[in-house]
């Protein structure tokens, strides 16, 4: 009968062995180093759109900003991105509140707003102020974004909201920015009549003789979740933001 030295207990026969110190069997062996995490896939974007006026319902992916994105929309509905004048979430109508800006939900239904009817208005600056609020979609077009009330433009009913302001006294202002155009249209003389050539969205049948102005629509469409966006940016790749 073996006997347990003063140091204790002696290990079985054939009982593991590390660095001369014996192991109680079933003892598990000591962690290797950690197997490298497989890289994280990045989520495949998928949005749904429609062309505003009435389409059937496309799908888009593998845009960055917002003239790739215009060109996907442009693919699927088969016209040319210069058609699209700009994009609302979630409601097919001219509604500024929910216009497209920097930022896409994940759960957003993108609507894209094309030419409709080229319309020419005369207007006459009595007062340095028109009442107009300019935008701009990132692509080229310079639209008004907001009329306010008992200006001069808002007494000219020909002049909506989603309008796309393409030249001024024939002048084109196609590729200027929101704020090229506001200081333009600022610095006409007074009191001398000058020429706004204007692009309407064009119409579904159900907006036909709507004069629509920058206004709410509660409960329509459908509602974001929150939770995530799709960041565009002008230059680099589009980020997903919580």
């Amino acid at each position: 009968m073996q006997r347990a030295g003063r140091h204790g207990r002696q290990p079985p026969e054939g009982g593991p062995m590390e660095n001369g110190v014996g192991q109680e069997p079933g003892t598990p062996e000591p962690p290797g180093p950690a197997a490298p995490r497989a890289p994280r896939s990045r989520p495949r974007l998928v949005f749904h759109t429609q062309l505003a006026h009435g389409s059937p319902t496309g799908r888009i992916e593998g845009f960055t900003n917002v003239k790739e994105l215009y060109a996907k929309i442009a693919e699927v509905f088969d016209i040319s991105p210069t058609e699209i004048l700009f994009c609302t979430l979630n409601t097919h109508k001219v509604d500024m509140q929910k216009l497209l800006g920097g930022q896409i939900g994940l759960e957003d239904f993108i609507f894209a707003h094309v030419r409709g009817e080229t319309k020419e208005v005369e207007v006459t600056k009595t007062e340095d102020a028109l009442g107009l609020t300019i935008t701009d979609n990132g692509a080229g077009y310079a639209f008004i974004k907001r009329i306010k009330e008992g200006s001069i433009i808002n007494r000219l009913q020909t002049v909506c909201v989603g309008d796309s302001i393409e030249a001024i006294n024939d002048h084109t202002i196609v590729g200027c920015r929101h704020y090229e155009v506001a200081r333009m249209l600022r610095e006409l003389p007074r009191a001398q009549p000058f020429t706004l050539r204007l692009v309407q969205p064009k119409k579904a049948f159900d907006m036909i003789g709507q004069r629509t102005r920058a206004g709410k629509s509660p409960g329509e469409g459908r509602v974001a979740s929150g939770k995530e966006t799709l960041r565009l940016r002008t230059q680099g790749p589009a980020v997903l933001e919580e």
